[in-house]
């Protein structure tokens, strides 16, 4: 792995130079690594992160893609990761004209990663030289206590696809207004009803008396509070108390073990606290890139289409483009090409901005040529999609834009499934050409980790009770045991489960794993017949038992 020569990184400037003046926006510091294939065989099973710590399921990976490149070689064009500076790799025998696309699609996803708010927890520090200090840390204790470091590793990997994105990306940057409106909700509508129990009238005439004050300076909360404080000396612990509570409920498994494990408090036992936080560190890295795989994606392919086509770098290369681009892009008939979708989308949308399209005028037309011709000529596409890649992940971006217009235009459906028994075959189908019907394909195919919270109410120092909030599709059932028993390792007493599981299992084995795996084409009537049960599992002592609860 080295540098790019100084011919390449100058037309890496280049690309750079009309990138901006196309309106992306990115540091200007980066890092382009020439790597072999192999060399990418061995840095993928890290996520492209060469100073990511060091872990035996890393090497297992390594040998398994080794395998089927001797089997299927193939060619990678390029990979970017998401750190301070941003660092690229790029194959060792790419032309010149290729690197020219390859820079544009690369520098499309650094405008992206670096103004897509999903990634903001992810802004300010350099990620790859946290990753190092991580994997020093690692590998220091690992000298220390041996195979007892990959055991901790693997039980908070066990658990680290529900770590709690969503909470944590709402902590970032808090503002003082949002924290003023906690303590005013806490106020009104705990300490004075339910604490206090005030009656109607005197809650009412708290409620004029700080209006009053609102009015008089919209700052003087503070001296509103103040008042408080000598009426009701208690107020102030108990709104910590509360704050800490709520924050204990938006807490993700693996926080709330790290603060509450009994077994993890223990003296002897902090070294592990530090490996946990490093997992669940490195996950929370990355989820943003899961969320918006789609987005990511579609945007730097719309880029390197637009900005490759206007470059005059590329003149004589046009056909091997054509080519190039027509592999990446293409759109399969059954499945899901997140590069195609993407890239379609934008093109979509910004065209239909720049007619005016995203109207209420046009809204109100039915009639399906009066709609084609509608052109309103706007022209403000450019900076519409711009916003939406800041703002939009992957779910919010195909429910706000894929509609029956979109649907139609490139000729999309939902494929079904179906067992041909006479030919022993299975059958795949045009089932629907219905936006609502393909717009929920989308969505179950995208990353929807389950979301089980800690049930602070049946825990205590002894037990562990997790609640499942089933949203439609089971846990898989051949992970439970293993992931139950490395929480109840790290809780350090029994673990309970509550989830939901089915009743009764469909007709044929065909349809149980499909339903095993949730399949988006599996048949809709096959679904409704299935009636689901609340079931408890308990992890105690290694064993796992299994209850019905209803």
């Amino acid at each position: 792995m080295e540098l790019i020569d100084q011919h390449t990184k100058k037309i890496m400037e280049g690309c750079k130079a009309r990138a901006r003046d196309a309106g992306l926006s990115f540091q200007d510091e980066t890092l382009e690594y020439i790597v072999t294939n192999r060399d990418l065989l061995e840095l993928s099973p890290k996520m492209m992160i060469p100073t990511l710590y060091d872990y035996w399921v890393h090497d297992v990976e390594v040998l398994k893609e080794k395998g089927k490149y001797e089997l299927y070689p193939s060619n990678p064009y390029e990979t970017v990761i998401n750190t301070r500076p941003a660092i690229s790799f790029y194959n060792d025998n790419n032309p010149d004209w290729l690197n020219v696309m390859i820079f544009y699609h690369v520098l499309a996803h650094i405008d992206f990663f670096q103004n897509n708010l999903f990634f903001e927890h992810t802004w300010n520090y350099d990620f790859n030289a946290q990753a190092l200090s991580d994997k020093r840390v690692i590998s220091k204790l690992r000298a220390e206590k041996g195979r007892w470091v990959d055991y901790i590793i693997e039980f908070t990997r066990g658990i680290d696809n529900i770590v709690g994105f969503y909470d944590e990306l709402s902590d970032v940057n808090q503002p003082q207004a949002t924290k003023d409106a906690k303590l005013l909700d806490f106020y009104f509508d705990i300490f004075l009803q339910k604490i206090k129990k005030v009656k109607t009238h005197e809650y009412i005439k708290e409620i004029e008396r700080y209006n009053e004050s609102f009015k008089q300076d919209s700052s003087n909360q503070k001296a509103f509070f103040s008042r408080i404080n000598k009426q009701y000396p208690e107020f102030e612990a108990l709104y910590k108390k509360h704050i800490d509570r709520d924050s204990s409920h938006k807490m993700d498994i693996i926080q709330y073990i790290l603060k509450h494990s009994p077994f993890l408090n223990k003296d002897e036992n902090n070294w592990m606290r530090t490996v946990i936080e490093i997992v669940r560190n490195t996950s929370l890295f990355f989820q943003p890139q899961i969320r918006t795989k789609i987005m990511n994606e579609g945007w730097a392919s719309f880029w390197h289409e637009t900005l490759f086509l206007e470059d005059d770098r590329i003149e004589g290369h046009e056909v091997d483009f054509a080519k190039v681009h027509a592999f990446v892009t293409s759109m399969p008939r059954v499945g899901l090409n997140p590069y195609s979708l993407g890239m379609r989308l934008f093109s979509y949308i910004k065209e239909m901005v720049d007619k005016g399209k995203y109207s209420l005028e046009f809204r109100k037309i039915n009639n399906k040529e009066q709609r084609s011709k509608f052109n309103s000529s706007t022209n403000k596409g450019k900076d519409f999609i711009f916003k939406i890649r800041k703002d939009f992940s992957d779910s919010s971006f195909i429910n706000t834009f894929v509609d029956q217009d979109f649907v139609s235009l490139h000729k999309l459906f939902v494929a079904g499934k179906r067992l041909n028994k006479d030919r022993g075959v299975w059958e795949y189908y045009v089932k629907s050409r219905k936006t609502e019907d393909y717009r929920d394909m989308l969505i179950n195919t995208l990353y929807h980790p389950p979301y089980i919270k800690v049930d602070q109410d049946k825990t205590d120092d002894s037990n562990l009770y997790l609640n499942h909030y089933f949203e439609g599709k089971p846990l898989v059932n051949e992970f439970i045991s293993n992931t139950m028993l490395g929480i109840e390792y790290l809780w350090g007493g029994p673990v309970q489960l509550e989830t939901s599981e089915l009743e009764s299992a469909p007709s044929s084995n065909e349809n149980q794993f499909a339903m095993n795996y949730w399949d988006p084409i599996i048949e809709e009537d096959e679904k409704s017949e299935l009636v689901w049960r609340r079931i408890l599992y308990k992890m105690d002592k290694k064993k796992l038992n299994r209850k019905i609860l209803d």
